[in-house]
């Protein structure tokens, strides 16, 4: 076995399982674009990640049973040992989350999983640092020393960032913006004091070099606690996609650390694809990507509502529902967190099967942010065998609705509210919506007449088309599939 482990030709195996491990983590980002190729590309990025869990385990392997400068042969075998035993507790917890995690705390769990990656960066950056050699003087030291600065800064935003999305999502703080006084300037005061703190490391070239380190790595966790507490609820989507991104360039960072080609591939393509996915929902809500970071939405007076007379709303049961939908010729579901809360993915998806029997053109409207992670819609109307070809999104459904009968709003609210449209006052003005209004009846699914996550008043359900059926959606939803039967 030591042989094996000694073995020059090692390495050159190593790489080439890289190699082939990154090919599959492409083939995995390709696969999951399409709801028909999902599977598939889960599949490939599993393999491809159980291939370079093996090959990297092989080499920390070798490099445990090469001697030590001493000439003394270190013990790799304990060395293995440790290595599985910590995958072992690693992979059981992995495997008991994913388990019992429900897709409404999917968001959630996507952002720990995020500090995890900025907490592993913030350890390999020390490390790096404090191993034997890393003070070595020259043009490599220096680009070492760098890597190792930006690694750590990275990784320490992701982190407090990640915890601080995490504790929003799952209600454990307050949605609303953190608006303390002069936070841009804190924001840019902690950048230059960063930029300043980065030259002292450079510079130094020994052990007190873990000053300027230790104090950006301070400043770097209050800047990541501010940046994401700053951000209102209605753009967490953007924060958890945002968070990705920067999960991946810490990644990225720490292979340039640890001298890895497969970390830095693997963290370079979520870095970029999780930029891209911002960039992208960011247009959806017409706004850019640096408005996003400073503030959020939520953070005017008017976010609560205001003091605007809307007027009395409308209530509807589950029999007037049913046959509202049974008479009807064309029927749009706009889904939200609401559907995803109350789980009402399986009866939506059987009242869609019978309204379809019945000859209803049936067809779901999906928003870019619906939910609070994007594509959440999508996979929970995926899990309930919801055809994909009636599922659409924003851009194909909104020119239809003039033509539809009934909208089913289900558990939504900022993203089919009409005050991003007309009302330039609105703190989600300009924000692209599913324009349900133009709809002849709309039926609002919902608990009470309290706003959304980001806490905005919605006009909507106060309009003379509109009518609002309250209760738990999938009680309610269950409701109408019995009344249809």
């Amino acid at each position: 076995m030591t042989d094996l482990m000694t073995s020059n030709h090692l390495p050159g195996l190593v790489q080439a399982a890289y190699i082939i491990a990154a090919v599959l983590f492409i083939i995995a980002l390709a696969g999951l674009s399409r709801h028909d190729t999902a599977k598939h590309g889960n599949i490939c990025g599993m393999a491809g990640m159980g291939l370079a869990l093996v090959a990297t385990l092989a080499l920390a392997a070798r490099q445990a049973a090469l001697p030590d400068p001493g000439g003394q042969w270190r013990p790799w075998s304990l060395t293995l040992v440790v290595i599985l035993g910590a995958m072992a507790v690693g992979g059981a917890i992995g495997a008991w989350r994913a388990r019992t995690v429900e897709m409404t705390g999917m968001p959630e769990l996507i952002a720990v999983l995020h500090s995890f990656v900025g907490l592993a960066a913030v350890l390999v950056g020390y490390n790096s640092f404090l191993e034997p050699g890393a003070l070595e003087e020259g043009a490599t030291a220096h680009i070492h020393a760098a890597e190792v600065y930006l690694g750590t800064f990275i990784g320490a935003v992701t982190f407090t960032g990640s915890v601080v999305a995490y504790l929003k999502l799952s209600a454990k703080m307050k949605s609303s913006p953190l608006t303390l006084p002069g936070r841009h300037g804190l924001n840019l005061a902690i950048l230059v004091g960063s930029a300043g703190l980065m030259a002292w490391f450079m510079l130094d070239g020994t052990e007190d070099a873990l000053v300027p380190l230790a104090a950006m790595t301070a400043l770097a966790l209050l800047l990541g606690f501010h940046l994401v507490a700053a951000i209102g609820g209605g753009d967490m989507p953007v924060v958890v996609s945002m968070l990705n991104s920067y999960s991946g360039w810490a990644a990225a960072a720490a292979g340039f650390m640890l001298n890895n080609d497969l970390l830095i591939i693997t963290g370079s393509l979520v870095g970029s694809s999780g930029a891209i996915l911002s960039y992208i929902m960011c247009k959806a809500m017409n706004r850019s990507f640096v408005s996003v970071i400073a503030g959020g939405f939520g953070s005017g007076p008017s976010a609560q509502g205001g003091d605007r007379d809307l007027g009395e709303h409308r209530e509807i049961d589950a029999r007037e529902s049913a046959e509202l939908l049974a008479n009807a010729r064309s029927v749009v579901i706009t889904p939200g967190y609401g559907m995803a809360v109350a789980q009402a993915q399986y009866p939506v998806a059987e009242m869609t099967a019978r309204l379809r029997d019945r000859g209803v053109d049936v067809r779901f409207g999906i928003h870019p942010v619906a939910g609070r992670l994007p594509g959440h819609m999508n996979v929970l109307l995926a899990e309930a065998k919801v055809p994909y070809d009636i599922v659409l999104e924003m851009d194909e459904i909104n020119g239809d609705f003039t033509d539809t009968d009934v909208v089913l709003v289900i558990g939504a609210n900022d993203t089919v509210n009409p005050d991003a449209l007309e009302r330039p006052d609105s703190p989600i003005a300009g924000m692209p919506v599913l324009e349900v209004w133009k709809a002849r009846d709309v039926i609002a699914f919902k608990r009470s007449m309290a706003t959304g996550y980001a806490g905005v008043q919605n006009p909507l359900f106060f309009r003379e088309n509109t009518q609002m059926l309250f209760g738990d959606a999938k009680e309610r939803v269950e409701a109408i599939v019995r009344e249809l039967s």
